[in-house]
């Protein structure tokens, strides 16, 4: 009995209470309707006589001491609850800092659900190409310019010559040789040419081109997408116009322009005055491209096109130097935090 009081007297003066729930394990122990001292007090009628007088002060004072050390901690506690900081739970919250779409993100997405609405899925290719899916497939002579170093970036990898695509047109013959038509495709991505980053210019940007194969696919077809895409980009007033061009994988080809949007088309500093404003190329896909991916020309016809995420952003936000895209500006970028 002896050594069980002084075990329960030393736990009772060494107590370590730091929190509500310490306090609360120590109050149930010690002061609780089932604590651990009534055991003793029932143990007391098998003391000898001599000895109860003593061993019950000891129990008493045993109560006592759990009773001190408890109010001790219970006010300790209650004091540093009180120096703690009080929440106004009305006061208004902290302002979430809300990012934005980049705005080629965001015109990228806008240009892909406009052709998801009458068709066109959406295929995407490797930026690193072989000469085969950039060049050959396509159309391009040896000669021609785009082959040039000053105009494309050329890398070597494994021994084989690639290069950094020049436009998504590389995804499109890749659609065309693992595909059978009907084909009805956009291809977004970032290209890169071997330019001098200018205002105008800059060494990557952003494309989306188009491609349609099927049996009696004509010319009067292209125009009616190219319209139907400028009207839902720039508004139901938009008018596009077509001039004849020449790409090597289309014939015949056509630039296309669209109503300026600043102007009306009544002639600005921004359209030079003439009232249109050029946006893409397009044409009828050359026989020899449909050879060149196993597609019988004779059978099926189709037409492509392509535009600059960039160029039609422009027009959309009126920004005046390619360069601000990428250069990652804050001050330019909070612009667009009302664009989804």
């Amino acid at each position: 009995m002896q050594h069980k009081l002084e075990e329960l007297l030393n736990e009772v003066n060494t107590a370590s209470i730091t929190d509500s729930a310490n306090l609360e394990e120590f109050r149930i122990r010690f002061l609780g309707t089932k604590n651990c001292l009534k055991p003793l007090f029932s143990e007391l009628k098998n003391v000898p006589n001599e000895d109860k007088k003593l061993v019950g002060q000891k129990i008493n004072e045993l109560k006592n001491a759990a009773q001190s050390v408890f109010d001790q901690f219970s006010e300790q506690l209650s004091n540093n609850a009180g120096t703690e900081e009080k929440v106004d739970f009305s006061r208004p919250g902290e302002p979430n800092n809300i990012g934005a779409r980049h705005p080629i993100s965001v015109v990228r997405k806008e240009i892909i659900s406009i052709f998801e609405r009458i068709g066109y899925g959406v295929s995407e290719g490797p930026e690193v190409e072989d000469d085969w899916h950039n060049f050959s497939a396509l159309n391009f002579p040896e000669e021609h310019p785009a082959r040039d170093m000053q105009d494309t970036f050329f890398v070597e990898t494994e021994g084989k010559e690639m290069a950094l695509r020049t436009h998504t047109s590389s995804v499109q013959v890749r659609v065309m040789e693992n595909s059978k038509p009907p084909i009805r495709t956009i291809s977004p991505g970032r290209v890169f040419r071997n330019e001098s980053i200018s205002a105008r210019a800059h060494c990557f940007f952003h494309q989306v081109e188009g491609l349609f194969i099927d049996k009696d696919v004509s010319f009067a077809d292209l125009k009616q997408t190219i319209l139907f895409f400028a009207q839902e980009m720039f508004g139901k007033k938009t008018q596009i116009r077509l001039r004849p061009s020449y790409f090597p994988f289309t014939e015949p080809s056509a630039e296309v322009d669209v109503s300026c949007t600043i102007c009306s088309g009544k002639g600005c500093n921004v359209c030079k005055y003439t009232g249109w404003l050029e946006i893409l190329g397009c044409g009828m896909v050359d026989p020899s491209v449909l050879e060149a991916a196993n597609i019988d020309p004779k059978e099926y016809s189709g037409f492509a096109f392509g535009m600059g995420i960039e160029r039609i952003a422009q027009l959309k936000y009126r920004v005046n130097d390619l360069r601000l895209y990428s250069e990652n500006d804050v001050r330019f970028l909070k612009q667009f935090k009302s664009a989804f």
